[in-house]
This record gives C-alpha cells, structure tokens and sequence, in this order.
C-alpha cells in the first residue's frame, strides 16, 4: 500500500504529464489562429515535440500499455486510421492530403505490426499416432 505523499507524488505527477500532452496538442494544433509566419511554425512544431514526448510517456504507463496492446483496441486502430488514410488521400489536395494519409498510415501498419507480433505461434508440433506396424 502506497503512502499518502507517494500516492500525491504520483498524482501531480501524471496530472503534469497529461497537462504536457493536452497542452502540445492544443499549442499544435490551433496555434495558427492566433499566431502567423515564424511564431506560429515554431508554436506548431514545439507542440507536436511536446504532445508526442509526453505521449510517449503515458503509453508506458501499465494500465494504458495493457489497453494498447489488446487485441481490439489494436483492430479499432488498424481500420480507423487505415481509413482516416485513405479518406485524407482522395480528399485533400496536396502536400497535407499526402503528409496527413502518411502519417495515418503509418500508425495503422504500427497497429497492424502488433496484430501481428501478438499471434501465438504454436510450439508443439501435433501428435503423431504410433502405428503397431510402423
């Protein structure tokens, strides 16, 4: 059993962590409608840094690990961003459309790649029946 200042420790500690995720989104994504030119690039590239770190973080967390690598949420990811992928290919016009189904795409075969490498590969071969005349 934790004690209480561990178990507070550990509270601010993930509220900071997804604070950091949330907040590099946000500074990612709407950057653009409040800054222009240069600033509006760096806030841009500074939040995808920030989001994807402290994401990476949070998916080493144990529990959030455990949904990861379930096979369901894997099949959800898999077809939701193979078609997200598809559907920014044939819809938008170019660079983004190309960089936005990349993108996608690549976090689809990522769930494809754990679909795969979670597969039971059977270790004993099948049973062969002695014969009396063999």
């Amino acid at each position: 059993m934790k004690s209480l200042l561990a178990a507070v420790k550990s509270f601010i500690a993930n509220l900071l962590l997804w604070s950091f995720f949330v907040g590099g989104l946000a500074a990612s994504t709407a950057s653009g409608t409040v800054l222009d030119g240069t600033q509006k690039n760096v806030a841009t590239y500074t939040g995808i840094a920030v989001s994807m770190l402290a994401g990476s973080r949070i998916a080493k967390k144990p529990k959030i690990k455990a949904f990861l690598s379930k096979p369901s949420t894997l099949w959800f990811l898999f077809l939701f961003n193979g078609g997200v992928a598809a559907f920014c290919y044939f819809t938008m016009d170019g660079v983004k459309g190309i960089a936005t189904a990349a993108g996608m795409g690549l976090v689809s075969l990522g769930a494809a790649g754990g679909l795969i490498s979670g597969r039971k590969k059977r270790t004993a071969p099948a049973a062969v029946e002695q014969q009396p005349w063999a």
